[in-house]
């Protein structure tokens, strides 16, 4: 049996809140420096660029993957930092790390919020394109203001989903 916290609810937040800051901030200084950049984040966009690459072929696009980028003889993009699903994915494990938690649900959380983050990046990047080589006029907007803002959204749904059974488990556990 856990002991009850008797911490003030406004209190449980502004620590959660101080350590969700602490580890974004350690999470973008190390992702941000040079190393990080061309060790994780660099390969790791590769490989997204390679999975939707594959994918756009699936589905009939005549396109080739040189590095991060995806290409064709009418259209190309190439996926940047930002566009890889690395933030959304850093705000997520930074709330799952700050949030009360055991280690195998905050473990469990990362892994199956991870993935299922990236696999809503994967359906953006390779609807990205498909807009971009088929309704460029579309592109933009549909870049900056529909998919940015989605998997944001997305993330923020998951750890709520994630959080919130934890939540009602700890308030009937304080009565």
């Amino acid at each position: 049996m856990s002991p009850v916290s008797k911490e003030s609810p406004r209190r449980r937040s502004l620590v959660f809140l101080g350590r969700f800051l602490g580890f974004l901030a350690l999470f973008y200084l190390v992702l941000a420096s040079h190393p990080g950049n061309d060790r994780l984040i660099l390969p790791f966009t590769t490989i997204v660029a390679r999975a939707s690459g594959a994918l756009l072929r699936a589905i009939g696009e005549s396109v080739a993957v040189v590095g991060t980028e995806i290409r064709s003889p009418t259209f190309s993009v190439n996926i940047e930092n930002g566009c890889n699903g690395v933030e959304t994915a850093l705000l997520f494990g930074s709330a799952v790390l700050a949030f009360p938690s055991t280690g195998k649900r905050r473990i469990a959380g990362l892994v199956i919020g991870f993935a299922a983050i990236e696999l809503v990046n994967l359906v953006r990047v390779v609807s990205l394109y498909w807009i971009g080589a088929h309704h460029p006029n579309l592109f933009a907007r549909s870049h900056t203001v529909i998919w940015q803002s989605l998997v944001v959204l997305w993330g923020v749904l998951l750890f709520l989903a994630w959080a919130m059974p934890q939540t009602r488990a700890a308030e009937a556990a304080r009565g």
